[in-house]
């Protein structure tokens, strides 16, 4: 896992209902976790301008009355697929730790039948 590519992955999932400012995206993480996983804005911005950079990610300024205009971040089609991607691959980590929690015999019956395996790296 790279937890780097891992709070990106979160980023993506908030964006993915649709267009946010940093402050939803940090509050929509917060409620889907249920306040178990908290990110700042000294998180939040570089990982959304590197997904900007990426293409992954597009922003627009949204112009405010009396308070200073604010940007809004949507996932571009290659977000999107971005998104997908890691989706899977989380799905494929969570079950495979799963796997590692159950019984012995259940783990190696799993593996027996062929289950993809995951290169598990480190950032």
């Amino acid at each position: 896992m790279r937890y780097k590519t891992d709070l990106e992955a979160m980023v993506l999932a908030a964006l993915g209902d649709g267009p946010a400012h940093g402050y939803g995206i940090v509050r929509t993480i917060r409620a889907r976790s249920e306040g178990v996983l908290k990110m700042g804005e000294g998180q939040l911005y570089p990982i959304l301008h590197r997904l900007e950079e990426e293409g992954l990610v597009g922003g627009d300024w949204e112009m405010q009355d009396g308070k200073p205009p604010r940007k809004v971040y949507t996932l571009t089609e290659a977000g999107h697929g971005a998104l997908e991607s890691r989706q899977r691959e989380w799905g494929a980590f969570a079950n495979a730790v799963a796997r590692v929690f159950s019984k012995k015999h259940e783990a190696e019956a799993a593996y027996d039948h062929g289950a993809p395996s995951l290169e598990v790296r480190h950032a």
